[in-house]
Parts: C-alpha cells; structure tokens; sequence
C-alpha cells in the first residue's frame, strides 16, 4: 500500500509543464487513430424495452496507431449507475491508453438513467469484454491480454465482471456469446465495492439493484465478498479525502484479494476529491498513471 506523497515529485516550473502539455497533445493525438462506435448487441439487447439510443448500449473503439503492444482494456465510466462520466473517465483514459500502445474500449453501458438496472450494465459489460476477444484478431490484440478499467459505479461494473465472468457459451448462435467474459487484468479506480456497509455508496446500489433489494441480491453484488483464486489481478487506487466514496471500498477488496492468493497492488493517496480521473495536477495521487503503468509491465501486460 503507498502513501503517494513518498513518490510524488516537484513540478519543474510553469515551461516545463507547458512543454509536456504541448508534446503530450500531440502524442497522443499522433498515436490514436479516430474512434469509432458500434452497437454492443446489433440484434437488440437482452432486456431492452424499446429501440431509441437509450436502449442500444455501444462500443466506443480507440485503437493505437502505430505503436500498438496487444494489450486491450475495456472501460467503464462511472456516474453512480445514474449517467456517465464519458469525458473524464472515458475519452480521456482511452486515449492515455493509447498513448503507450494500449487499445481502448470504452463500454457505453445501460444504467438507471436510461430505464434500466441490474442485469442490464453487466450483461453490457461482459458483452464488451467479449466482443474485444472474439474479434482479437480484427483489432490486433492478444485475447489473452484484455483487462478492465473502472471507475466510481463504473468501478463496480468493473469490479463485478471481474468476480462474475463465464467461459462463454459454445452452443450460441452468436459468436460473441461464445467467448469467454473474464478479464485477464483489472484497474479499479475510486471504485464502488460493497454494499450494504456504512461506507456504502447507497446511490449506486439503488440504482442498480432497486431501494428494495433482497439481501441475498446485496451480498451477491458486494463484490468484495465474491473474490476467488480466479479473480485476476487487480490493481487499485483511491485517496483518503474521498468522502463520497470511501477508501474503505478498494481497502476491502484488496484484502479479499491477498486472502485468496490474487496478486493486487493498492495505493491510498491523502490528497484528493472523488472523481479525479488521471488526477493532473493534484499532488500525490497524479502519480496513479504511472504507478499503473509500471504495474502493467510487472504483469507482463504491455508485452515487456
């Protein structure tokens, strides 16, 4: 566990940032291609009541350019299963991805505000999950190399196909359906994890499971609560500041973690509101990108 401020570093003046802002731009502008959207369920999804846009969930594709490594993350922008922080925690982080040979896909997924809750955001986010391994080879990623970003509630969509996946279903008709739904890796950023708790989110677990939810649907979705030996790596950040969403959330599923023999890598940072993103500027915690990163290596993600 990091205390951040150990690894934060001095800002080297007004010029100096003023050039990496400049060379960052155009970098990551250089290194990513032009997204492009397509519907996560071309036949319509399960559940949906209608067909406005509300009811078709989609893909948002970010692939890298020309320096792409074969690693693939999906992500999930958080929004308290109410709406979607697509800026910050979606175009934003796609294209840091991107920017280190990463390909994005940022799951633009059905929650409360659009009519629906539970099933309906994590069948959206298995299917992402799926798509990006059943069409690997389309996107030039390696299958075995696709992990999952979350943040907020998106972090508990995240954290939820990272302990609820299948091995697909061979019989399907569908040959998305046939791929498997667990993530290889998992990046959780402030996210929501339990539920039925003092630090709770309550917001978030209304919206997803109803204010009137049997507790055995609660517990099923505490999802720190569901980590097995399976659980794939997971790599977590938070800061104590968060008033909205507790550190407590990633602290618990980061013991769940070690208690079942999961490699996890945790990082509470003192400083720092909920909903920081890449964190730019706010000392301590903007260290969290490149901590990230170096994790990635350590699990032998970006190809190294």
């Amino acid at each position: 566990m990091s205390n951040g401020w150990l690894s934060w570093r001095k800002p080297c003046g007004w010029a100096g940032w003023f050039g990496v802002v400049i060379v960052s731009f155009f970098l990551t502008e250089s290194l990513a291609a032009e997204p492009r959207t397509e519907l996560l369920w071309p036949k319509g999804a399960p559940g949906a009541v209608g067909e406005a846009d509300k009811d078709k969930p989609t893909l948002i594709i970010y692939l890298p350019e020309s320096n792409a490594n074969g690693a693939a993350v999906v992500v999930c922008p958080g929004g308290g299963y109410g709406g979607l922080a697509m800026g910050h925690e979606g175009h934003e982080m796609a294209q840091w991805l991107n920017s280190f040979g990463v390909a994005a896909f940022i799951c633009d997924y059905r929650h409360r505000g659009k009519g629906y809750g539970h099933p309906a955001p994590m069948q959206d986010a298995q299917r992402a999950i799926r798509t990006v391994r059943a069409r690997a080879k389309e996107f030039a990623v390696d299958p075995q190399r696709i992990g999952v970003m979350g943040f907020s509630a998106g972090g508990h969509l995240a954290s939820t196909v990272t302990t609820h996946f299948d091995d697909g279903n061979t019989d399907s008709d569908d040959p998305i359906q046939r791929a498997g739904s667990r993530p290889d890796f998992s990046i959780l950023c402030y996210p929501v994890i339990a539920f039925a708790q003092p630090y709770t989110h309550m917001g978030s677990q209304r919206n997803l499971l109803g204010a009137d939810a049997p507790a055995e649907l609660i517990q099923q979705f505490s999802n720190e609560r569901q980590v097995t030996k399976e659980t794939p790596p997971v790599f977590l950040w938070h800061t104590t500041e968060d008033k909205v969403v507790p550190p407590e959330n990633s602290v618990q599923f980061y013991m769940s973690c070690v208690r079942a023999g999961v490699p996890a890598e945790l990082h509470i940072f003192e400083k720092g509101r909920h909903g920081l993103g890449l964190a730019k500027n706010m000392p301590g915690a903007s260290a969290w990108p490149d901590l990230c990163r170096e994790w990635l290596k350590v699990q032998h993600v970006l190809g190294q």
